[in-house]
């Protein structure tokens, strides 16, 4: 190594590791967030998510003096895409990016090539209410090594109409059957859109022989002997399914209006609270419920993390740190509000009770079997 990289390798360390030295000066840092604009990439297609990140906003600003702006983001990805891309040009002061919520795929990339600041979780105050029983140190197998803080948990369910389904399917096979019973009434979203994906990969996890290899990265000689029974199944059902499987729904959004309107007999969510909250705010009828199939849900934790050049590092762990306080917290779970489960003990108000959890993956999966589906079903 000449100078010159000695030098870069030292000034690198430093800025990744400046303001975690100081972490235990929490006053300090609350001082240097105050005057900062945190810009937070995170998805912006739920208003309800919009909403509650405009409350988290106000509040910042009044108690802390940090404003944050929600980037919003149809596909995280974008956002890493550009981290690399900045990382690549030597930009590693003064980001474009200050925060970012992701799991999975996108966070091994964002780890895998050093995108991340930290670790900074354990020295955060809220982290002392965070519930360790959920597996809020891993992320899709990946160890998350204190780069990314547990902000909600996941679990990928689906919504009825008990008007129109009263007994809705209690597997991936009962599906294909309803399917084929009423064609033209199920669907999936399309991936590479995140439910898309989750629907494929819970689907396999039936479906395959033995899922022990699901758990352990992608063996290309062994993909399409895995994956097979997959491809088979959804030969099937598209062939029955909604506009003959030729046409696919953009995200969850979109089926749980179908479901709505009556066109499908099942939408498709990552929130297990989320046919509560809508039928609150009126968007699906009172006799909509959430359910999960009897082999449970697929389910993680979502993640918030700092880019290693982030411009308003004070500011963002200021920002995390309320995000996962036990008051946020339970407004975030308010199906009223959000509907998007804890990941803190609350005393305040009590949490609901989970579907049967079933765990995710490994992410190399998620980039395999949405290049496999795209190659034989893309339009």
């Amino acid at each position: 190594m000449n100078y010159k990289s000695i030098v870069t390798a030292c000034a690198l360390a430093f800025s990744a590791t400046s303001v975690a030295a100081d972490l235990s000066n929490w006053e300090e840092i609350k001082k240097d967030a105050n005057g900062q604009t945190v810009y937070f990439n995170a998805w912006g297609g739920s208003q309800e998510i919009n909403a509650y990140l405009r409350w988290a906003g106000d509040e910042l600003k009044e108690r802390y003096g940090v404003t944050l702006q929600h980037v919003k983001v149809s596909d995280i990805a974008e956002t890493v895409n550009r981290l690399v891309a900045e990382k690549a040009a030597g930009k590693n002061e003064g980001g474009s990016v200050d925060m970012v919520w992701i799991n999975g795929e996108n966070f091994k990339s964002m780890k895998s090539n050093g995108l991340l600041f930290g670790p900074f979780v354990e020295n955060l105050p809220s982290w002392s209410i965070v519930d360790k029983s959920l597996p809020v140190t891993e992320d899709f197998t990946e160890p998350t090594n204190g780069l990314e803080a547990p902000w909600g948990v996941g679990q990928l369910v689906f919504i009825h109409d008990e008007k129109t389904l009263a007994n809705p399917p209690a597997s991936f096979t009962e599906l294909l059957s309803l399917a084929k019973a009423f064609p033209g009434k199920t669907t999936y979203p399309k991936p590479p859109a995140f439910h898309g994906t989750s629907f494929l990969k819970a689907a396999l996890l039936e479906l395959a022989n033995d899922s022990a290899p699901l758990y352990k990265p992608v063996d290309e000689a062994q993909f399409a002997e895995i994956t097979a029974p997959l491809w088979a199944y959804l030969d099937e059902l598209h062939g029955v399914a909604w506009r003959g499987g030729k046409q696919f729904p953009a995200g969850s959004a979109e089926t749980m209006q179908l479901l709505d309107d009556g066109e499908l007999l099942l939408a498709i969510t990552f929130n297990p609270n989320a046919a509560e909250t809508a039928v609150k705010n009126g968007t699906l009828a009172p006799t909509a419920k959430a359910f999960a199939f009897d082999k449970g849900a697929l389910s993680n934790i979502h993640f918030m993390g700092i880019p290693w050049n982030a411009n308003a590092k004070e500011g963002a762990l200021v920002t995390i740190n309320f995000l996962m306080s036990e008051e946020a917290q339970a407004r975030k779970a308010d199906s009223d509000v959000w509907g998007d489960p804890a990941v803190v003990k609350l005393t305040s108000v009590g949490g609901k009770p989970l579907f049967k959890s079933q765990p995710e993956p490994h992410p190399s999966w998620q980039v395999a079997l949405e290049q496999a589906w795209l190659e034989r079903y893309g339009q």
